[in-house]
């Protein structure tokens, strides 16, 4: 499988520089730490996750999570996202599948992410959300909702801060729709 070295970049680059931004600090000298340390840097953040088993599990306990949601979820008061909701439940596990997929393709993992609907992004979530018109605020209720669940799993606290920044540096991209639409008056 050939895979598009620039989109591969781009998307490892940002969870590599969120990787660089998290802190990282040896408590004391005990050398069997420091190599712990050493082994946990180099590990993608798909390994220190848990692989995609892991992965998956999040991503299934989000989405349901998403779908009760009363800011986003059935009873939202945007239509678009209270239809996919009520109407569109039959799709969920693809959805729970392509999540995870992305997930695990920008971590690092072997697993190689392709949106359904291409669109200018790399990874395709412009197109992929617009018609749902995600507010800025719908968006931050679906982060919180994301960590609320990496709480639920234990998710250690680096990671979590991985996980939460590499979502919010595609909110331009999901909300363009409500962005797009909100100009246009």
């Amino acid at each position: 499988m050939a895979r598009d070295r620039s989109i591969s970049i781009s998307r490892r680059s940002v969870v590599a520089g969120l990787a660089l931004t998290a802190p990282v600090a040896l408590a004391g000298t005990n050398q069997a730490h420091a190599q712990t340390q050493q082994t946990t840097r180099d590990q993608s953040l798909y390994e220190r996750l848990g692989g995609v088993f892991a992965i998956a599990a999040v991503v299934d306990h989000f989405s349901d999570a998403v779908v009760k949601n009363p800011i986003v979820g059935q009873k939202s008061k945007n239509p678009q996202l209270r239809e996919w909701h009520t109407k569109n439940l039959k799709r969920l596990p693809g959805l729970k599948f392509m999540r995870t997929l992305w997930v695990c393709d920008i971590s690092g993992g072997p697993f190689q992410f392709k949106a359904t609907r291409p669109g200018t992004t790399p990874l395709g979530l412009e197109e992929a959300h617009r018609a749902l018109r995600i507010s800025p605020a719908e968006f931050d209720e679906v982060a919180a909702e994301l960590g609320r669940t990496l709480d639920f799993a234990k998710v250690p606290k680096r990671e979590k801060t991985e996980v939460l920044a590499a979502f919010a540096s595609h909110k331009d991209e999901v909300t363009a729709g409500y962005v797009s639409r909100a100009k246009r008056g």
